[in-house]
């Protein structure tokens, strides 16, 4: 197995942007290894998601261990993700996934995925006062209707792209549990995240899509560089970080779409 150095050095940075700010990796890492170093589309998701359920599970111990995971709204998301993702799976297999075809479809919503995302992330906290204030008090069996459509969707989104459980799964989760504390939704969320990017994982790696090779480099690099940027993090103002996050994340998905 060769260790490229190169995949290494963008494993820090990627590792220094998440540490930073939160944001998963499939957000920053999948359009790098198709943009900058062009993958193919399917070979850069399949990887991505072998490598965050590694980086997630890292994160669901320690927000398990502080008890900041609400396993009721876990399973919930999982009930519809992993059925989705199974689903997408099986299209892809048929679709044939390295195929050029298969490869635009992927970039495209690929890049949709991103633009979405960096709007989500700049203007979170509007959107999810305006939606909070207009769903108001949903019942719980219709809660538990809409979580489960939450994971679905995510199942499909995460399962195409590896992009989707991060900043548009915490807006959703924020949107329908305003009365939930903050970090219980984000362990809630990362802890969803595990299962979800490791079945997709493996189902890319049964369709030959994952690189081994890239995916050892990536972790060497991005541990490191989320425990720096995790300790950096608290003298870095968000007020400066996520402006410049969501407009890369934009900038992105229109280069992936035009």
């Amino acid at each position: 197995m060769h260790i490229n150095l190169l995949y290494s050095v963008a494993g820090v940075l990627v590792g220094l942007l998440v540490g930073l700010t939160g944001v998963g990796g499939g957000s920053l890492m999948t359009p790098l290894l198709v943009i900058a170093f062009g993958f193919h589309p399917a070979t850069a998701v399949g990887t991505d998601l072998l490598y965050a359920s590694a980086t997630k599970t890292v994160g669901t111990t320690v927000h398990g261990w502080r008890g900041t995971v609400d396993w009721t709204v876990v399973r919930r998301l999982a009930t519809g993700s992993v059925p989705a993702a199974l689903l997408t799976l099986v299209i892809l297999h048929y679709a044939g996934e390295q195929s050029a075809k298969t490869g635009h479809v992927i970039s495209v919503a690929l890049g949709i995925t991103l633009l979405v995302s960096g709007i989500a992330t700049i203007f979170r906290g509007r959107i999810v006062a305006a939606l909070s204030q207009q769903l108001g008090a949903v019942r719980p069996a219709r809660l538990a209707r809409l979580t489960v459509v939450l994971g679905a969707v995510l199942g499909v989104l995460v399962s195409l792209t590896s992009v989707g459980a991060g900043a548009l799964g915490m807006t959703a989760l924020l949107i329908l549990y305003p009365l939930m504390p903050v970090n219980r939704l984000v362990g809630s969320d990362i802890a969803h995240a595990v299962p979800l990017t490791l079945l997709g994982g493996i189902g890319h790696w049964i369709l030959g899509s994952v690189d081994g090779a890239l995916l050892v480099s990536l972790l060497i690099g991005s541990v490191p560089g989320i425990i720096v940027g995790s300790l950096v993090a608290s003298r870095v103002s968000d007020r400066f970080l996520t402006p410049i996050l969501a407009a890369v994340l934009a900038a992105v998905g229109l280069k992936l779409l035009f």
